[in-house]
């Protein structure tokens, strides 16, 4: 069964699927939760600039003070209770403790109400990840995850949106409705938020089947994940710059969220306009996730993550500076998406940096940390906000006016482009290459630079596909044809044709060598193409011989370009730099799906093919997208088609660029051979 039909039948498993729901229930509630306390945190304290300050931080700091000092208490608990109990009593007290917030309405009872829900979510979070591993199987756990992360972060902009309605709600049905009159109107919210953990608690209590005691998932406190993790990626000073980065514009995130309340409300707005700025900056981190990479796609990703977090901090002033509404909420979300970039990048460059048996670690710090540095960094940016004040500046008729909430962004924003220009300098691959220049060309799109064929008096022909496609089988039929012609045919292959390629190849593909990283893999590959070409390709071209080889240059490009996720660019050179810029005639290239090629595999799977089938997947997927990029030199077949039409179709190319004389259709040899791996 192949990996996308896991992950969409994830859900019929009903367990999870209740489960699942439950936790999207959840999550939409909690993202409501913090929206609501928050904005009746201000609410409470109007009128007093400082003391407003002071009070929406302290809502910060009573959510996520527990978390830091009681988590592994939590954890133990989920370990040695009943899970389902554990979840159902946490729902019903969540119930109670959010729904007492609007009828009492104190400022008091807000932050005592905080550390109760927050203590309460403690013991409901371990429980319910200790739960899904027992309610799918194993090959779709990571489907699974998938999914929970999907609710997780993808309700916060409805939940922003949700609150935005509810806001507007509450500001009329005080008119209306008796019972309102004398609350908040963040009370619909609340009210919503306690209804949907009671939901949770009903679906949960419906839940069979899940084990007491099974796996546990006791964890160290966050504070001692913090001194511990830094022994491990203290070492690399590449994934000591990444992880700086994003902690950096982590902290500078962090200053939005401690003071967004009240500068939405210094700029006019009311609680729908802090709902449409919260919602701004996840809708931002979504496009940025999804578009803004498929936009820069050629752009070096090193240099697209310090690019990203310094236009984040500039926007971040901007927002400082600028007061109107509307504006900020576009800047908002364009600094959602500049966030979204480097997020995404800093965990793809870590995982591909990182050795297999530290990247659990490594992960679990950066997320611990980030933990630690919210948490300063909103308990700090309320009391400077609340110590700097509100001040006015005129000159003449004209008046500004600045105050702490505009400093606290001021100073994030410099932050920002501080630690962007540093991580710029510190992890910048394409020194003497003009950022701009090498910004332009990203955004017209060009991936790879444009590179000359060699004048050479032989003829180069290279065939690629994935694996199992029948590049090999027809790379061998082709040669046959050619040298049943009267051609000099040399057919070759990579990695592997020379003395040290064969060693480099049993490297290479030794399915044993699970701790190859990707950069040593593609800079084996390249040294194994440049003795191929210095010892094989180039001497049998220039006596004029026809050159037929198994993988080519387009080979790293897909597989460690796109496969490894390494940085195209990257990759394109060294092996422009390997091969001396020499470039096939012609390239065919045999698409076939990986699920039906890998499924023509004989034998142990090697390295390469025992690799998951969302690889292989990427890598189809770029080399079709090469072959778009130069549809003149390449010739696309469907690898699914009969043998024998694949060698015909293949001919008819071929013909079109070989050397008098000119084979004859009768001459053609389209007849099968047996099979063999590719």
């Amino acid at each position: 069964m192949t990996a996308p039909r896991r992950a969409a039948n994830v859900l019929a498993h009903a367990p999870f699927r209740r489960l699942w729901t439950a936790m999207s229930v959840c999550s939409l509630g909690d993202w409501l939760n913090i929206l609501a306390l928050t904005a009746l945190a201000g609410n409470l304290n109007q009128g007093d600039y400082r003391m407003q300050s002071l009070a929406v931080g302290g809502v910060f700091i009573a959510k996520m003070l527990p978390a830091v000092l009681l988590g592994p208490l939590a954890g133990v608990f989920a370990d040695r209770f009943d899970r389902r109990l554990t979840m159902f009593t946490a729902d019903l007290a969540r119930f109670a403790v959010v729904l007492s917030i609007p009828l009492i309405g104190t400022y008091q009872w807000v932050i005592v109400a905080t550390v109760l829900v927050e203590c309460v979510n403690l013991f409901w979070v371990p429980a319910k990840d200790a739960t899904v591993p027992n309610l799918v199987p194993k090959d779709q756990l990571e489907s699974a995850n998938r999914l929970n992360l999907l609710v997780t972060y993808g309700s916060a902009p409805i939940a922003a949106l949700l609150f935005a309605a509810l806001s507007l709600v509450g500001d009329m049905g005080r008119s209306v409705l008796p019972f309102l009159s004398g609350m908040d109107p963040t009370a619909p919210a609340l009210f919503v938020n306690s209804l949907a953990y009671l939901v949770s608690a009903f679906l949960i209590f419906t839940l069979r089947g899940i084990p007491k005691r099974d796996g546990a998932i006791s964890a160290p406190s966050v504070l001692k994940q913090v001194v511990e993790g830094w022994r491990f990626v203290g070492g690399n000073r590449l994934v000591r710059g990444l992880i700086i980065g994003m902690l950096g514009a982590f902290a500078a995130g962090g200053a939005v969220v401690g003071v967004a309340k009240i500068y939405v409300v210094a700029l006019g707005g009311g609680d729908a306009a802090y709902g449409v700025v919260f919602g701004a900056v996840f809708v931002g981190m979504a496009l940025g996730m999804f578009v803004g990479l498929r936009l820069l796609q050629g752009l070096s990703r090193r240099r697209l993550f310090g690019l990203a977090i310094t236009t984040a901090g500039v926007v971040l002033v901007a927002i400082a500076l600028i007061h109107n509404l509307p504006i900020v909420v576009m800047l908002t979300v364009l600094l959602g998406a500049c966030a979204g970039i480097a997020w995404i990048i800093g965990y793809t460059l870590i995982g591909l940096e990182v050795e297999d048996t530290l990247r659990g670690r490594t992960f679990s710090f950066l997320q611990s940390t980030a933990r630690v540095t919210l948490l300063l960094v909103v308990a700090v940016a309320n009391p400077l906000a609340a110590l700097f004040g509100a001040h006015q500046f005129g000159l003449g008729t004209l008046a500004y006016q600045f105050d702490g909430s505009n400093l606290v962004l001021v100073i994030g924003g410099v932050l920002a482009v501080v630690v962007g220009i540093l991580a710029l300098r510190h992890m910048d691959d394409r020194k003497g290459v003009s950022l701009s220049a090498d910004l332009i060309a990203a955004v017209r799109g060009e991936r790879y630079p444009a590179e000359a064929a060699e004048h050479v008096p032989g003829l180069f022909v290279a065939f690629e596909g994935g694996e199992g496609s029948g590049k090999t089988t027809q790379s061998r039929l082709i040669a046959i044809w050619l040298r049943d012609q009267g051609y000099d045919v040399v057919q070759t292959r990579e990695p592997g044709s020379t003395k040290i390629g064969m060693r480099l190849r049993a490297i290479l593909l030794d399915a044993a060598e699970r701790g190859l990283s990707a950069r040593s893999e593609a800079l084996l590959y390249a040294a194994d193409r440049a003795e191929h070409v210095e010892k094989v390709i180039r001497p049998a071209l220039y006596r004029g011989s026809l050159v037929i080889t198994d993988r080519y240059v387009d080979s790293s490009l897909a597989y460690q370009g796109a496969g490894r996720a390494l940085d195209p660019a990257d990759v394109s050179r060294i092996n422009a730099w390997a091969t001396g810029g020499l470039v096939p005639h012609l390239t065919v290239l045999i698409d076939t799906p990986p699920e039906v090629g890998l499924t023509r595999l004989g034998g142990a799977a090697d390295r390469i093919e025992s690799e998951p089938l969302e690889f292989h997947q990427r890598v189809r997927k770029e080399f079709r997208a090469l072959a778009a990029a130069h549809p003149d030199r390449y010739l696309v077949v469907d690898g699914t088609m009969a043998p024998e039409v694949l060698t015909r179709q293949i001919q008819d190319r071929i013909r079109e660029i070989l050397p008098d004389p000119v084979p004859r259709e009768s001459e053609d040899i389209t007849g099968t051979m047996p099979a063999i791996r590719d």
